[in-house]
């Protein structure tokens, strides 16, 4: 009712409250019936309204990228606690006072990127998307935001046009579903959302068919680490957004001499949610 009105919901339960009686348009209680028809048939909220808060800001969403989730929120608090420790290192230290690169891989919406982008203005930012439809609505986002300091190519993540070495973080929220659990998932997330931005695709962009069968969801994670090995420099940080199952076999990838203080964070709900991981010299 919010959104056919043209306010927020403050305004809405004001509107309740000083004006109980108002007798509203006709065109207003036909949209409000449309809209409300959507919900009903378990369209998410988020794609019906057009937008997705995130991090503090308004995020626009629709059917061709994922909905940001408040547990990914985690990814960008870990971020900026990283960005401190090398603002705190780099005084007084001026083979360090350079510029600071992030990348986020598989951005969809551009939430992680662009928030990054805004709360880091001094450093640059790039968001490789594959699909030619996330990346416009993330390009959106970044115009409308004002994410200045952030390029968005369009990329496959597991065949990045990035140098090795060239990055002082790298963050993912990457498909980790497998083919089981999507079959399980609610009618709002398995109906709607993009399968790819869910379920790993076992296949590279520009070949045909990709498929989703037989998906374990440790794929793109595993092909994550083994890039951002290469794409990271000593002292990087590569932070991943995991499945609650998954922390074992990826704890086990990352058991390796080119990794250092390996972590695994929960969420609220107090299952495993990110995984983070500090990129050697050796």
């Amino acid at each position: 009712m919010a959104q056919v009105l043209g306010i927020d919901r403050g305004g809405l339960l004001k509107l309740l409250i000083l004006d109980p009686e108002l007798q509203l348009p006709e065109t207003v209680l036909r949209d409000f019936a449309e809209l409300s028809e959507r919900r009903a048939k378990r369209a998410p909220a988020a794609y019906i309204l057009g937008c997705k808060e995130f991090y503090g800001r308004d995020f626009s969403v629709n059917p061709d990228v994922l909905i940001p989730r408040p547990e990914t929120e985690q990814l960008i608090d870990m971020a900026l606690a990283h960005a401190c420790r090398l603002e705190e290192y780099g005084r007084g230290n001026d083979s360090a006072k350079r510029a600071r690169r992030f990348a986020d891989f598989g951005t969809g919406t551009g939430c992680i990127a662009v928030t990054l982008a805004l709360e880091l203005p001094t450093w640059r930012g790039v968001a490789l998307d594959k699909s030619p439809a996330a990346l416009a609505v993330a390009r959106a986002n970044a115009a409308r935001l004002g994410a200045d300091n952030l390029s968005l190519l369009l990329a496959d993540f597991r065949e990045p046009p990035l140098l090795p070495a060239s990055l002082d973080m790298l963050l993912s929220n990457p498909p980790y579903v497998s083919e089981a659990e999507y079959r399980d998932l609610s009618a709002e997330v398995r109906d709607f959302e993009p399968k790819s931005a869910l379920v790993p695709c076992l296949g590279r962009t520009g070949t045909a068919p990709l498929s989703f069968a037989g998906a374990s969801g440790l794929e793109d994670a595993a092909s994550l680490i083994a890039l951002a090995a290469i794409l990271l420099k000593p002292g990087g940080l590569l932070l991943m957004e995991i499945g609650c199952a998954q922390s074992p076999a990826l704890l086990a990838l990352l058991n390796d001499p080119l990794w250092a203080e390996v972590q695994v964070h929960r969420d609220l709900a107090g299952l495993d949610r990110v995984i983070a991981a500090q990129r050697t010299a050796a």
